[in-house]
């Protein structure tokens, strides 16, 4: 498989897995309190990415101070992405939400300073008409707390996508080892305030286990490390691209296995998010100076790169 099939392959895989973590998250909050939901799925990840690194034959050396450094600040934005997330979805509609979230297509290139055409930005236009008709059931309501806290996780999303890039830019910091750093730091930003619920895992069911192991393992461990290695090949804008169908398959997972019904408003925005992702990624292959031929063969340029050349 070519080189950026396979960043693509990688980078829609984690928006498959962020979009069935809402129904899990929803399902696991329903039996345990958020901040310990939130420990959980980075204390598990943290243990597992320790057995990765301690296995034998596994990856050598001891962190190094970038991987410290690093691994740190970003485990911060991405701590704090999920709890904007998970308290501004409890304090707001799923359709104010959804929308605002979203915003992350058209924030992060502008965060990224990358001097795009504005076919790009009619493209992310097109993304966020196909979020709006998936929301819509539910309605828009006026601006409250919620909604400015969803619009700050857009904010910092975005914000953490473009730092992947920008740090891992012409470092040797390796993704195992940056992402077993978020990880440690997420669990113990939410050690203290999910003390008061740990009790509550010893009488805890399988499948709430089981739910909180899925956050963990694939939407918490495998998505750091993939997002952070296919952000090191490919550009902030064109992974945030990719990451922004994550609607599509919330909506999906929401109908397949949690019953929820499939609109033709509902079909109609899923198919207008995936035609304007691709149409996006177009638009961004041909800023970078890059044909189809060799964007199928070659490894792009860094999102640092791509901004060097537009300036």
């Amino acid at each position: 498989m070519p080189t950026t099939r396979r960043i693509d392959v990688v980078l829609l895989a984690v928006a498959v897995v962020w979009g069935s973590s809402y129904l899990t998250a929803k399902t696991a909050t329903d039996a345990l309190p958020v901040p310990t939901v939130l420990f959980v799925r980075y204390a598990v990840a943290a243990l597992a990415c320790a057995a990765l690194l301690c296995r034998p034959g596994g990856p050598a050396g001891s962190l190094t101070r970038d991987e410290k450094v690093y691994g740190g600040l970003l485990g911060l934005t991405q701590a704090a992405v999920l709890v904007l997330e998970t308290y501004g979805v409890a304090h707001t509609s799923a359709g104010n939400a959804g929308l605002i979230i979203s915003l992350t297509l058209v924030l992060t290139p502008v965060l990224d300073r990358v001097r795009l055409p504005g076919r790009f930005f009619l493209a992310a236009g097109v993304c966020l008409a196909g979020v709006g008709l998936l929301v819509s059931g539910n309605g828009l309501r006026a601006p409250g707390a919620g909604d400015l806290l969803m619009l700050a996780a857009a904010v910092v999303r975005a914000g953490h996508v473009v730092l992947v890039g920008r740090v891992t830019a012409g470092r040797a910091l390796r993704p195992l080892q940056l992402t077993a750093v978020q990880c440690a730091v997420g669990a113990a930003l939410f050690l203290w305030p999910a003390a008061s619920g740990l009790p509550a895992l010893a009488r805890t069911g399988a499948a709430t286990w089981a739910q909180l192991v899925y956050l963990a393992l694939f939407c918490g461990l495998f998505a750091f490390l993939a997002q952070t290695w296919a952000v090191q090949h490919t550009s902030a804008t064109r992974a945030g691209l990719l990451l922004g169908t994550e609607p599509v398959w919330a909506l999906l997972v929401g109908a397949v296995l949690g019953g929820e019904r499939l609109t033709g408003l509902s079909v109609l925005g899923a198919a207008l998010i995936v035609t304007g992702t691709y149409w996006g990624q177009a638009v961004e292959r041909v800023h970078r100076g890059l044909s189809p031929a060799a964007a199928r063969d070659a490894v792009p340029r860094r999102a640092d790169a791509g901004a060097t050349q537009a300036s």
